[in-house]
């Protein structure tokens, strides 16, 4: 790992890794699971809740910041075009929600910034905090307007967000398997995950 890249290089970077790989998984969802929307933006399979998860958990507030950005462009110009305020309540709810949960996770199940006490009961627990915090976000705005849908949007909101989250967690778990397991593999991870801990947008 190169111990001279500046926090600000490398926050950007970690910023640019998510909106990449968000907007990715946001068309990825809309190539094959178009048909399962319930609502505009709410379907019954949503993978970017996945995405949501995983990059606030690796990268903190860069992660965050990267979600609110992409979401911001998509609500804009897909979701909710010509609506600006609309669109940026929109994204963020969906980053505040992921990020107020690790940080939860942090504080009250004592979860370390480097992920490495992570067990699959904490996983799951951040994913379930996650299919209930940015759909919730989304909904106080949608009832502050009128909206007619506002609790069965909620119920299908949660189940999309948690089957997202957890098809994206577990294939991600199963792609790590096919990975190099030696000492060496797993101390340079351990390595750039403690490295990226110590950043100001990481804390």
């Amino acid at each position: 790992m190169n111990q001279h890249i500046s926090p600000f290089r490398l926050n950007l970077y970690l910023i640019l890794g998510t909106i990449a790989i968000h907007g990715l998984m946001m068309l990825a969802n809309e190539l094959f699971f178009m048909r399962a929307e319930f609502l505009n933006g709410i379907g019954w399979i949503y993978l970017p809740a996945g995405t949501r998860l995983v990059c606030t958990l690796l990268f903190g507030r860069a992660g965050a910041v990267g979600l609110l950005i992409t979401g911001w462009f998509a609500c804009y110009w897909y979701y909710f075009p010509g609506d600006p305020l609309r669109a940026t309540m929109g994204a963020i709810a969906g980053a505040v929600g992921p990020y107020l949960v690790y940080v939860i996770a942090q504080q009250k199940l004592g979860l370390r910034a480097s992920l490495t006490n992570l067990t699959p009961k904490r996983l799951l627990i951040c994913a379930a905090g996650c299919s209930i915090a940015s759909p919730m976000f989304h909904h106080i705005w949608f009832a502050m307007h009128g909206d007619p849908y506002i609790a069965s949007g909620l119920a299908v909101m949660f189940i999309g967000d948690l089957v997202g989250t957890l098809i994206v967690v577990y294939t991600a778990k199963g792609l790590l398997t096919f990975l190099p397991t030696s000492a060496g593999v797993r101390r340079q991870t351990r390595d750039v995950l403690k490295f990226v801990a110590v950043t100001p947008l990481n804390d």
